[in-house]
């Protein structure tokens, strides 16, 4: 009694680590009198090799019952103890299927013939069609060789005989199936099989549908056309067979159309009848043909001429993506071929129907929503990141660009992608992580399937469901948990790659090109170009050939780019601009891995690149010189500013990696010239413009500046022997710069001040600061790799007279003896912008008073400051200038506006905190605040001095200059007007407005200038 529990105790344990869940029943079906007799070592031989299949359990149960049902039979007995005994493939095929399907477990039992089936190891796969298709004729009694195969097994005899042929077959194809090493790559096999036994059983269903009719249909052509997935040989298990039926009388049969449409009715009613209807045998599939014109309220059939007729008037989008897959699959072949010929034309110009794309992304949205709610989360085939993703994003890549290539015109999706990653369409990455996905949605949507051989895509919920799963795709280590694990992991990957891909703005635009403007062809892109705004078509044209001609992947994208981008560069300013810099930059970049890849794929990166690039020419040599800015383009968050704590870090990085100041001061100015790009960029698409873009080149300049000192400081006592410095330096922000408003032609307005340190000699101090600042001017401003910092001191005390840098006590002297209103005035925007912050303090502290008088302005200094604004006026603008068209000195222009202001922070800065800001704009709120502006006053001079600065900005980045007069100037011809207008965001052909709105704006400024800064 002992022994025989110890050995039940070992039995249970070595059946639970085989994966068995009802150990108790295993281990009656183990000493089940059936299975002993076939088997009588039934436990040493199938325990183990029970831990290598999906359900142990249920491989056990059908064992038995198997071993029952082959009892009476010798041959079959001793076959199933052959099988079983010998640890070969043929055991393995038995033991898989039985333990994946229940559905081919009963089939089986019930037709135990089957177990050679099992026995013999010819794969199921890669079977020729002919053999498929000749083996279930033959099951029906027709001949595989005759025109018109008709059944002499009719009725429900005929009908069985089919499904039992059918059932045979996908029993071979399953044992391949479950037995295969990599199971992911074997999948298109396997649904190439599938699809090709539904074909053969659809010809196995025409003849018995013939056999019904007195004179077989005779005189009357029938083709059975594949739709959906089998029409592209990716069927699965159990899955509907989407079919269109077409039909027409045989020539000289003398049927006419309507007799041929009738009969053609009874024989496609048949056909289904035959795979679907109850009989002795389980049925098949349904056969489905909702996917014909006019879906079921239409004719079931109907002829080739009625066929065309549809699709030229009525077809919707959605029919012709279907008709993508179509492909014959039983009856007449010359009349099938014949339909897919005629429907070619119609889906590969559908991309031409208005809304193509759009509609089609609307389509996969509505079958999103249409899915129920419980459902969503376990749908393998429609819900979110599944098989539907995948098909929908390969069939509208196909449809947009297969008009122009044929060689991505193909009905399986798997290598339809293939062809798309070939060809360029799709990164070979994405491509790679997009089929690895598919296959595994496709094999568990076929493990499923195949437990009970029912139409289901969803993934189930119960644990031992799911380790059955698990087990049979593999994943017997990873288990359950493992498998939701990819599952949610693979949802992720495809709905993120779908949305990339599905969703490219390149598609629509795409899909709106008519097939010329789509062509390249010299002569039809000149014609293009010259229709949409090139100045010089032939140029153009030799850009295109430089970038499109030969065979690599390279110039493969550039030909699906350029088309789209050709036109988004017609809607810049500078067409011819805009495509040469691109060509530049391609040369540059193109054979990077990631730039054409980003291009392509990215929401917005091609279309922003085009706009820039025929917008700014400041842009263009901005990302020549910066091509790590291009990615930018994709995200809005990398085109913000950068904060000063971020800039400054890098900054301190770089410095502090540094051992020789030339090259460490030109890290700095790449950083500000980085930094520039990135300003740019922005401004040009209206992600960052005005005060904000201002704010960010000051921040770029402060960090650069501060980090200028530090190296000048370095440098001047290297060179001096100096174990630390002598003094304590300071700069001071003015101007521009220490208003937080610098712009793309700005210098850096500064002065120097320096501290010396207890016990320093004075004038060793002094010589090291004017050595120090001498040093970083030199350093910024001289000709370089990197774009210069010009570094300006002549808001110094006494201007290019006085000392390059003063010590502390010298300015506190100067301001108390010497200093003049113009002096306070320029102190209104001084801000420490680098070195000593205590040194900084002071003298913020020494020049508040200055700048904010305690009691105001007196009568006379206000007279002094608009008399030396009167002489600006006079002697400062440029001779023969219109004062109205110049953007800081003319009437109504910046200094109008800034000169108001800070009279009203001198004159009123004491008692209004408000007005104690470096800020123009700042101040002139505040002064609406107190009431010192009128409140038509305040909008009307903050949008001169807003319009003014831009359109200094804008002159910079349309000619790409920021040295000359022109950057102050609004010009008068009207190709530049009209770039300035698109720069700074007005729609195509604003030139005249911008001119006149400028204009407008500036004397509705000056009278406010003529009345608050004049009296």
């Amino acid at each position: 009694m002992s022994d025989r529990s110890e050995r039940g105790t070992s039995l249970g344990g070595r059946l639970t680590r085989a994966g068995v869940d009802d150990v108790p029943r295993a281990q009656r079906l183990l000493e089940d009198a059936a299975l002993l007799e076939v088997l009588p070592d039934a436990t040493e031989v199938l325990v183990g090799p029970l831990a290598e299949v999906a359900d142990p359990d249920a491989a056990l149960l059908a064992l038995a019952k198997l071993a029952g049902v082959v009892r009476p039979d010798p041959e079959l007995s001793a076959l199933l103890r052959d099988v079983l005994t010998h640890d070969d493939e043929r055991r393995q095929r038995l033991l898989a299927v039985l333990g994946a399907s229940v559905a081919l477990g009963d089939t089986l039992g019930a037709h135990p013939a089957n177990l050679r089936v099992l026995a013999d190891p010819t794969p199921g796969t890669g079977v020729p069609v002919a053999q498929v298709r000749a083996e279930l004729l033959a099951a029906v009694g027709a001949d595989p060789d005759a025109a018109v195969p008709v059944a002499t097994l009719v009725g429900t005899a005929g009908v069985d005989a089919m499904r039992r042929a059918y059932r045979t077959r996908l029993l071979r194809i399953a044992a391949t199936d479950l037995t295969v090493v990599d199971p992911l790559n074997r999948m298109p096999g396997v649904a190439a099989a599938l699809a090709d036994l539904a074909s053969a059983a659809l010809e196995a269903a025409l003849a018995l549908a013939r056999a019904d009719l007195p004179d077989h249909g005779a005189g009357v052509r029938l083709a059975v056309i594949g739709m959906g997935k089998a029409g592209g040989r990716e069927l699965n298990y159990v899955s509907d067979v989407d079919v269109v039926y077409v039909c027409e009388p045989d020539e000289g049969a003398g049927v006419s159309e309507a007799d041929a449409l009738a009969t053609g009715t009874r024989l496609a009613t048949g056909l289904a009848r035959a795979c679907a209807t109850p009989s002795g045998e389980p049925a098949l599939w349904p056969v489905d043909a909702a996917l014909r014109p006019e879906g079921k309220d239409g004719p079931l059939v109907r002829t080739l001429a009625s066929h065309r007729a549809y699709y030229e008037r009525w077809a919707k989008t959605w029919e012709f993506q279907a008709l993508l897959k179509a492909r014959p699959l039983a009856g007449d072949r010359d009349l099938g071929r014949a339909y897919v010929e005629m429907t070619q034309p119609f889906v590969w110009s559908a991309v031409q129907r208005e809304h193509f794309v759009e509609d089609s992304q609307r389509m996969r949205r509505r079958v999103e929503d249409n899915i129920p709610a419980a459902e969503a989360d376990r749908q393998l085939k429609l819900g979110r990141g599944g098989l539907r993703d995948v098909e929908f994003t390969v069939q509208l890549l196909q449809l947009v660009h297969g008009r122009s290539d044929d060689e991505i015109r193909s009905g399986s999706t798997l290598t339809a992608l293939g062809a798309l990653a070939a060809a360029g369409y799709v990164g070979r990455d994405h491509a790679a992580r997009l089929a690895v996905c598919y296959r595994f949605l496709r094999l568990l949507e076929h493990r499923i399937q195949l437990h009970r051989l029912r139409r289901t895509h969803l993934l189930p919920t119960a644990d031992a469901d799911l380790r059955r799963l698990a087990r049979s795709v593999g994943m017997r280590a990873e288990g359950a948990e493992g498998l939701l694990e990819r599952w949610r992991q693979v949802r992720r990957d495809v709905r993120h790659l779908h949305e990339e891909l599905f969703y490219r703005p390149l598609l629509p635009a795409t899909a709106r090109l008519s097939d010329e403007e789509a062509s390249l062809a010299p002569d039809a892109a000149k014609a293009r170009l010259a229709a949409i705004g090139y100045r010089d078509p032939a140029g153009a044209v030799r850009h295109i050939a430089a970038l499109t001609e030969g065979v690599s992947r390279r110039a493969s994208i550039q030909r699906q780019l350029l088309p789209v981008m050709l036109g988004w560069f017609a809607d810049g300013p500078d067409p011819d601009g805009g495509l040469l810099a691109f060509r530049r930059l391609s040369d540059a970049l193109g054979r990077t891995h990631w730039y054409l890849k980003l291009l392509r794929d990215s929401g917005t990166a091609a279309q922003r690149l085009a706009r820039a690039l025929s917008t700014s020419r400041y842009v263009a040599d901005a990302l020549m010189r910066s091509p790590e800015s291009v990615p930018w383009l994709a995200d809005d968050d990398e085109l913000e500013p950068r904060t000063r704590e971020r800039l400054a870090a890098e900054a301190d990085a770089m410095l502090t990696r540094a051992d020789e100041p030339v090259p460490a001061v030109t890290l700095l100015r790449g950083l500000r010239r980085r930094e520039l790009a990135r300003t740019a960029v922005a401004d040009v698409l209206g992600v960052v413009t005005g005060i904000r873009a201002a704010q960010s080149m000051t921040v770029a300049a402060d960090v650069v500046l501060a980090g200028a000192l530090r190296v000048a400081r370095w440098e001047v006592r290297e060179a001096r022997g100096l174990a630390q410095d002598p003094t304590r330096m300071l700069v001071v922000a003015m101007g521009r710069l220490g208003g937080g408003e610098m712009g793309y032609a700005s210098d850096a307005d500064v002065l120097f001040v320096h501290d010396p340190v207890p016990g320093a000699d004075p004038r060793e101090a002094q010589a090291f600061a004017v050595a120090v600042a001498t040093a970083m001017r030199q350093l910024l401003g001289a000709v370089g790799a990197e774009p210069p910092l010009a570094v300006d001191a002549d808001l110094r005390p006494e201007g290019r007279n006085g000392p390059l840098a003063r010590s502390f006590d010298a300015f506190v002297e100067y301001y108390g003896r010497w200093s003049s209103p113009w002096e306070s005035q320029a102190l209104l925007r001084a801000r420490p912008v680098a070195g000593d912050d205590e040194l900084g303090e002071r003298f913020v502290a020494l020049v508040d008073p200055l700048r904010y008088p305690a009691d105001g302005l007196d009568p006379a200094a206000v007279r002094e400051v608009r008399r030396i604004k009167a002489r600006v006026e006079a002697e400062r603008l440029p001779r023969g200038q219109d004062p109205a068209r110049h953007l800081k000195l003319g009437r109504g222009g910046i200094a109008d506006v800034e000169w108001t202001a800070q009279l009203l922070q001198l004159q009123h800065a004491h008692a209004v905190p408000g007005l104690r800001t470096t800020s123009t704009l700042d101040a002139l709120a505040a002064a609406h605040e107190a009431g010192l502006l009128e409140d038509d006053d305040l909008p009307v001079l903050v949008q001169s001095w807003e319009l003014a600065s831009r359109l200094r900005d804008a002159n910079v980045l349309w000619t790409g200059r920021a040295e000359g007069a022109h950057t102050d100037v609004l010009p008068h011809d009207h190709h530049t007007l009209a770039g300035l207008a698109r720069v700074i965001g007005m729609p195509p052909g604003s030139g005249g407005e911008l001119e006149e709105t400028y204009l407008r704006t500036a004397r509705r400024a000056r009278a406010v200038v003529e009345r608050v800064f004049y009296g």
